[in-house]
């Protein structure tokens, strides 16, 4: 299938769960395309292809989830569900070959992003922050992943709240209690920021932008009081695995 014909996919799909009332979101390349429109260049610059549509959702609409996807003509492989203990489900349209994944209260790869109320923030897409951790959290870090997160970082400003912002005060919370969350997501942000500066396809003005945000948003986190856990826990430092394997945890996940 062509680009547009995932993104004209996903928009039919958010408008049919609407009109019903189910909570659905986007997240992955789908959800950054549509919230970076001024940037979204950077993908077509590293012709990237998408391969699934992915969205959040919320375990108790797991069955208004599923009701809703199979009348719009897609088949569910159960078992996923089934093995992920409610956690995800997996369906494909027999007729374009269309895949789709829907987490069901959690993002949950080397970190965990819970939902938690979080899906109402925004109409279409998970909020920026959100965004964000999604693509922070993945310790083998990949060019999409980085590709993504400066869109992001270019496109929006940081702040404490939602909307059109990313609140860099709620991934401070989350990685002042997780010392594990906090060596992941800082090690990405940095690694953004040098990916940033050697893109041919960056512009000066935009790598320093790139720079100012990596640089405001690990001050932020460093500046929030850490608990007595993530002390704790910070003693050991990477002399201990604070991650999962993303093998363990991704099988059939074709790309986020």
């Amino acid at each position: 299938m062509e680009r547009e014909a995932f993104e004209a996919e996903a928009d039919r799909l958010l408008r049919a769960a609407g009109a019903e009332g189910v909570t659905l979101r986007l997240l992955g390349a789908l959800a950054f395309k549509r919230r970076c429109p001024r940037h979204a260049y950077l993908q077509d610059a590293l012709k990237r292809a998408y391969t699934d549509v992915d969205f959040a959702g919320y375990g108790k609409e797991a069955k208004k989830i599923r009701a809703l996807l199979l009348r719009e003509g897609y088949a569910e492989d159960e078992m996923v569900y089934v093995e992920s203990e409610g956690s995800r489900m997996v369906l494909n349209h027999p007729s374009t070959g269309l895949h789709i994944d829907v987490f069901l209260d959690k993002l949950e790869f080397c970190h965990r992003v819970p939902w938690n109320g979080r899906l109402e923030q925004e109409e279409a897409t998970i909020p920026l922050a959100e965004m964000l951790m999604q693509k922070m959290q993945i310790v083998q870090i990949n060019e999409k992943d980085i590709i993504d997160t400066i869109m992001l970082l270019l496109e929006h400003p940081l702040g404490d709240e939602d909307g059109d912002t990313i609140d860099i005060g709620r991934v401070a919370g989350v990685c002042a209690r997780d010392w594990g969350w906090w060596r992941t997501l800082t090690m990405n942000l940095e690694k953004v920021e040098q990916m940033a500066a050697s893109y041919p396809d960056v512009g000066e003005e935009e790598k320093r932008r790139v720079a100012e945000q990596v640089d405001t948003a690990l001050a932020r986190i460093e500046a929030e009081p850490k608990s007595v856990g993530w002390k704790i826990r910070a003693r050991v430092g990477d002399r201990k695995k604070w991650y999962r394997d993303v093998s363990e945890l991704a099988a059939g996940v074709q790309e986020l």
